[in-house]
């Protein structure tokens, strides 16, 4: 909002330029998702107490020490989401294809994970949506949104050019050297990675802090990303004006518009701050699946967009190692009848090795930012 009030008085107003930048929305936008947590969300949490009355949102297949948490809200989820729309609506470009794009994704799978939580807070039924609920109205979502986007490719939108591509970007090689094109298959593929992230942010949400500290890494990595895959620099040289591809220079997918996508990344980088703020050991409320749900489905759709789709294994190392450790212990049970780990997901399996909650957390946020590091580096390794 923001951008089209103040840029129209560009002309009369020299300073308003500045509005034009995404280098300057994208802290603008991070301080209004921070501002609005720390400041409303004292309240929001006490508003959760009231209405959940102390019912357990704590799962029954958790360790014995999890019982502790029981009578701590749940939904936090639900103000994350509020404070990252709010914010993205206030600082981008909503003329911008790919900002619609993200946030129907965000708030559509946020819908999905606040009737799963309602049900176990109404209910009283730590279990809340059946799996196959979820992935067929995430399905549903999706399939919705792809339509609409290919409407827009081919130009059903006077005004409005969505450009698309079936071509993978794989980490460590230039685009110039190997670019495959997987033509049909990228549809389903697309699909698994957003629906993948999403459950695998979900499954990671099982400690204080463990899930929105990957989150805040992988924003701030997709913020990074998104906005060199748009960028291009204008300056003088010899007396003549150049425009400089950044995206080309690193060899790298060029996708105009998606420097807009850098902007909603900062408001979830400020929210999550805001949020981890309440939310870190001992937590005074839960994400619940509205916000996991929401923020994996959110992270996967930015790989997506940004054709990161084979990066955001390495992005999202943490979400991808918890999934990997259910699949393995079910596979391993079912096949031998013996478990891997101790309790999966793999948090737990530290949990009853020992390992106190904290110090998990902590070395899985680490890890976390390693794998950013390493993400980051493959922008110049190419």
């Amino acid at each position: 909002m923001f951008y089209h009030l103040f840029t129209a008085f560009i002309d009369s107003v020299g300073p308003f330029n500045v509005f034009r930048y995404p280098s300057f929305r994208m802290p603008a936008a991070a301080l209004t998702g921070l501002v609005l947590t720390l400041w409303l969300f004292p309240w929001f949490i006490e508003e959760l107490r009231r209405l959940q009355h102390g019912v357990s949102n704590v799962r029954e297949d958790t360790p014995e020490q999890h019982q502790k948490k029981r009578g701590t809200p749940t939904m936090g989820g639900v103000f994350i989401l509020i404070a990252v729309t709010v914010a993205t609506l206030l600082w981008a470009q909503l003329t911008n294809i790919y900002v619609w794009m993200v946030l129907a994704v965000f708030l559509g799978f946020g819908a999905i994970g606040f009737i799963d939580d309602y049900r176990k807070v109404a209910k009283r039924d730590s279990k809340g949506m059946p799996g196959r609920q979820k992935l067929l109205l995430q399905v549903i979502i999706l399939v919705l949104l792809s339509c609409l986007f290919y409407a827009g490719h081919v130009g059903w939108f006077p005004g409005v050019e969505v450009p698309f591509s079936s071509r993978l970007s794989i980490p460590f090689i230039a685009v110039n050297v190997f670019n495959p094109d997987i033509g049909w298959l990228y549809i389903p593929f697309a699909f698994i990675v957003v629906m993948g992230t999403s459950h695998a942010a979900n499954l990671t949400d099982g400690l204080d802090g463990l899930a929105i500290g990957p989150s805040i890494v992988s924003a701030t990595t997709f913020m990074i990303l998104a906005y060199v895959a748009g960028l291009v620099l204008t300056f003088k040289w010899q007396g003549q004006w150049v425009d400089f591809n950044v995206a080309q220079y690193l060899n790298i997918p060029y996708i105009e518009g998606t420097g807009e996508l850098a902007v909603f990344c900062a408001a979830v980088v400020g929210a999550g701050i805001g949020f981890l703020w309440y939310n870190t050991f001992p937590a005074s409320v839960f994400m619940g699946d509205v916000g996991s749900l929401a923020l994996g489905g959110a992270l996967g759709a930015m790989a997506v967009l940004t054709k990161n789709e084979l990066l955001s294994a390495i992005i999202h190392g943490v979400f991808l190692a918890e999934v990997l450790s259910v699949i393995v212990q079910v596979a391993s049970f079912k096949l031998t009848g013996k478990r891997v780990f101790a309790m999966a997901p793999v948090h737990h399996h530290f949990e009853l090795k020992g390992w106190a909650e904290p110090k998990i957390i902590v070395r899985f946020w680490i890890v976390s930012v390693m794998l950013a590091l390493v993400s980051l580096v493959s922008l110049k390794l190419r």
